[in-house]
């Protein structure tokens, strides 16, 4: 009995700790992979080249602070292209892996 109560005390502790660290957040202008940092600040004119060179075979990438993120998963910055947005989620080896955009 004390080994379950232990267990499952352990498993709750855990839960509690991954919603309370939560994501991080960035702050940045939706690019693209072959464009990068030339889209650095949100304009009409950028989010038609971002656009194009998506549908061209680019991929969506977040200008941060002078520093180019991969985005996962796609889908969620369609249409977001030369817009500045907020990004929550996890970040591994430079791709943020996106929860919610705002």
């Amino acid at each position: 009995m004390s080994k379950r109560l232990a267990l499952l005390a352990a498993v709750l502790l855990a839960l509690c700790l991954t919603a309370w660290a939560g994501g991080k957040s960035w702050t940045g202008t939706v690019s693209d992979s072959h464009c990068g940092t030339k889209h650095a600040e949100a304009s009409d004119a950028a989010a038609g080249c971002v656009e194009s060179c998506v549908k061209g075979g680019a991929k969506y990438v977040l200008v941060a602070d002078g520093k180019v993120y991969q985005l996962e998963p796609q889908d969620k910055f369609k249409g977001k292209g030369g817009k500045t947005i907020k990004v929550t989620g996890e970040m591994k080896d430079m791709t943020i892996t996106a929860a919610s955009v705002e």
